[in-house]
């Protein structure tokens, strides 16, 4: 399954609002058209959203062969602008754009169609790398994950919210494809049911035993399952350690803590950002009322009740017993483990 391509100049994508009841894929070559994917989570999970603005800023700058000068720097500066302007929380987005915009800059003196060259190859590469990062985690994940294991995990984290396997689901495939009896329990995740429309399918196709779960049986379903392990994955992830996902995943971490159960996050390198010190600085998406006051036509609230609908929370470093990336798995203290990781002091 691609979950995004490049083809022929044009982006194809699943869109992941449809699903599970319909499979179908959206061609463009409209840059605007990939803003809206990502800003309506036709294109969501983080390091996909990453991908998706690589080859938005190819599109943003498809004319760019016939310009040059101050032109290309005004396509650039335009169509870089548009996609970060679309979801707030996920790093991957903003990184994936900057690292558009930087070979873009070197390429600019040389004209338009060298610089659109450059930005296909380089939007190929953070896409191929993506794969070759969730191959990774999943590999060093996969030394956490007993023989037998019962998973529980929120949100959608494989190959629909990445370039490759996924980066939680990753190294639950990875230990399954390591002939692990492994089976999942997958919460809902409300308002947008991520968890029951998208991680129960991947699993489902890749013929892993999945038990589907109301946000609300979490807490028992720690008390009666034999939860072996939570892992989850992450939208930003800062200098301590502290780390916004799905909203839904700090309570997930709090009830594993209460029941002794470890509670891993899973991401790319990508995903840090060794800027921001703590989880405080996180910029944090507020979505639309109807999310939550209507299930799709069926108005389910009074329709002028006041609505809190935050798109992800934070997760306090203190509760998450290790971070797995490409490179290997952070330990606590989260500071020293990341600053080590990047080559930096960390947090004060």
């Amino acid at each position: 399954m691609n979950s995004i391509e490049w083809i022929n100049g044009r982006v194809r994508f699943l869109d992941q609002t449809l699903l599970p009841g319909e499979e179908r894929y959206v061609e463009t070559n409209d840059i605007n058209a990939v803003a809206e994917a990502i800003r309506r989570l036709q294109v969501r999970g983080a390091p996909l959203i990453g991908i998706a603005a690589a080859y938005g800023v190819v599109l943003g700058m498809r004319d760019a062969p016939s310009a040059s000068g101050e032109a290309l720097e005004a396509a650039l500066d335009a169509s870089c602008a548009l996609l970060t302007a679309t979801r707030p929380t996920a790093k991957n987005l903003f990184w994936a754009v900057e690292r558009m915009r930087s070979v873009a800059r070197l390429k600019i003196h040389m004209g338009g169609e060298d610089v659109y060259r450059s930005l296909v190859s380089e939007a190929g590469a953070i896409h191929s790398e993506d794969a070759a990062m969730c191959a990774a985690i999943g590999a060093h994940g996969s030394t956490l994950v007993p023989t037998d294991a019962v998973i529980l995990t929120h949100c959608n984290t494989g190959a629909l919210a990445t370039g490759g396997i996924g980066t939680a689901l990753g190294i639950v495939i990875t230990a399954h494809r390591q002939g692990k009896s492994v089976s999942v329990i997958a919460d809902e995740t409300r308002p947008l049911l991520q968890g029951s429309r998208l991680t129960a399918w991947e699993l489902q196709r890749e013929g892993i035993p999945v038990t589907l779960i109301p946000d609300t049986a979490t807490a028992v379903s720690f008390h009666k399952k034999n939860i072996a392990m939570a892992i989850v994955g992450a939208d930003r992830i800062a200098a301590n350690g502290d780390t916004a996902n799905k909203i839904g995943t700090y309570g997930v971490a709090i009830l594993a803590k209460h029941h002794g159960i470890p509670f891993y996050v899973a991401a790319p390198t990508s995903t840090f950002d060794c800027g921001i010190i703590n989880g405080a600085a996180i910029p944090i998406e507020e979505r639309s009322r109807d999310e939550v006051a209507m299930c799709g036509p069926v108005m389910v609230a009074p329709r002028d009740v006041h609505v809190f609908n935050p798109a992800f929370d934070v997760t306090p470093h203190e509760l998450i017993s290790g971070i797995v990336t490409e490179r290997g798995i952070l330990r606590p203290p989260f500071t020293e483990s990341i600053a080590a990781l990047f080559g930096t002091r960390g947090a004060a």
